[in-house]
C-alpha cells in the first residue's frame, strides 16, 4: 500500500516548458525587432522599451507587496508585458508614456483580476488601448529620420502607392516593433520552431483579412494596395506577438481557426471603415472578450456523451 501513487486531478501533462521558460522564448523571439527597432529610430527607442520594462516589473513587485501575495516577477511575464508594450510606442513620446502605459498594464490590466492567468485581456494591448485614448496626440505622431512623416497605411488610405521593399524592410515611420515585416517574421519562426504558439490564429487571421481586403477594398486589382495592407502598420505584430498570448486566447484547435477568422474581420472593418487607419488593437481585445463564448462552443464532447 505504501507504494500506491498519489493521482492528481486532470489534466496530466508532462513537459518540461513552464512559465519561465516560455517567456524566455518570447523575449528571444523579440530581439530582431527591437535590434531593428533602435536600428531604425537610435538609442532613444531602447530607452523607451527599457523604461517601460522597469516600469512592468516594478509595478508587479510593489503590487504583490502591497498585497501581501507571493513575489511573482520571476515568471518574466510582466517583463515581457513591458518589451511587447515599448515596441508598440513611437519612438517620439515622452517617457512618462510608457511608464503610465505599463503601470496600467500590470495593475489594471492584470494583477487587479488576479495575475498572470486571470486576466481576460491582454496587457500589453490594454495599455496601449489606455495610451492611445489618452494621449492620442503622443500615441499618433511618427518620425521616421527624425522627421514627423505619414504611415504607409496613411498613404495607401490617400491612394498612394508604397514603396513595398522599404516597407518590408522596415524604413518606414511607425513604432518601434512594427515596422520590419522581416524582424517580426524571423520571430514568428522561432516561436514556431519551438511550438511555443500554434499557426493557426496568425494563418486564418492573416488569410481572412486578405480576403476581406480583396471583396471590400475596391482595390483588389493593385497588388501594391494589397500587400502594403498586409505589411504596414501593426497587424503582423498584432497577429504574431499579441493575439497568441496563452491567456488570452482559445485552447482548441477550433476555436483558434474561428478566433483567426474573427480578428480578420475585424481588422479589415477597422481598416476600411474606421475613423484610423489601425486597429489591430481594439479588434484583438474585442476578440479577448468572446474567447469565452468561442472555448464553450468548441470544446470537444466528452467520449461517450448523447448529443441532446
Amino acid at each position: 500500500m505504501d507504494n500506491l501513487l498519489n493521482v492528481s486531478s486532470s489534466p496530466h501533462i508532462k513537459t518540461d516548458a513552464n512559465t519561465r521558460s516560455i517567456m524566455i522564448d518570447v523575449i528571444i523571439s523579440l530581439i530582431p525587432c527591437i535590434c531593428f527597432g533602435v536600428y531604425v529610430f537610435g538609442q532613444k527607442a531602447l530607452l523607451i522599451i527599457i523604461v517601460s520594462t522597469i516600469a512592468a516589473v516594478l509595478s508587479e513587485f510593489l503590487f504583490d507587496l502591497i498585497t501581501r501575495r507571493k513575489n511573482s516577477i520571476f515568471d518574466f511575464s510582466a517583463i515581457v508585458t513591458g518589451i511587447l508594450l515599448g515596441l508598440n510606442m513611437p519612438v517620439s513620446v515622452d517617457l512618462f508614456i510608457p511608464i503610465l502605459g505599463s503601470i496600467f498594464a500590470i495593475i489594471v490590466a492584470k494583477m487587479l483580476f488576479g495575475g498572470l492567468g486571470q486576466n481576460f485581456m491582454n496587457p500589453a494591448l490594454c495599455g496601449r488601448a489606455f495610451l492611445a485614448m489618452s494621449f492620442a496626440s503622443y500615441m499618433n505622431n511618427f518620425t521616421y529620420d527624425g522627421i514627423t512623416a505619414a504611415t504607409p497605411l496613411n498613404t495607401l488610405r490617400q491612394g498612394i502607392n508604397i514603396d513595398l521593399i522599404d516597407t518590408c524592410i522596415g524604413f518606414i515611420p511607425g513604432t518601434i516593433g512594427e515596422v520590419s515585416t522581416i524582424a517580426i517574421l524571423i520571430g514568428f519562426i522561432y516561436l514556431l520552431i519551438k511550438r511555443i504558439i500554434d499557426y493557426r490564429i496568425p494563418f486564418f487571421s492573416l488569410i481572412t483579412f486578405i480576403i476581406f481586403i480583396l471583396l471590400f477594398s475596391g482595390n483588389a486589382s493593385n497588388i501594391n494596395y494589397v500587400v502594403g495592407q498586409v505589411i504596414s502598420g501593426g497587424l503582423l505584430f498584432g497577429i504574431v506577438f499579441m493575439a497568441t498570448d496563452y491567456v488570452t486566447s482559445p485552447v482548441t484547435n477550433f476555436g483558434k481557426v474561428l478566433y483567426g477568422v474573427f480578428l480578420g474581420v475585424m481588422f479589415g472593418i477597422f481598416r476600411l471603415y474606421g475613423k484610423s487607419t489601425e486597429g489591430v488593437t481594439y479588434s484583438i481585445l474585442i476578440g479577448n472578450l468572446l474567447v469565452p463564448f468561442i472555448e464553450k462552443i468548441t470544446i470537444n464532447r466528452p467520449f461517450g456523451r448523447e448529443s441532446a
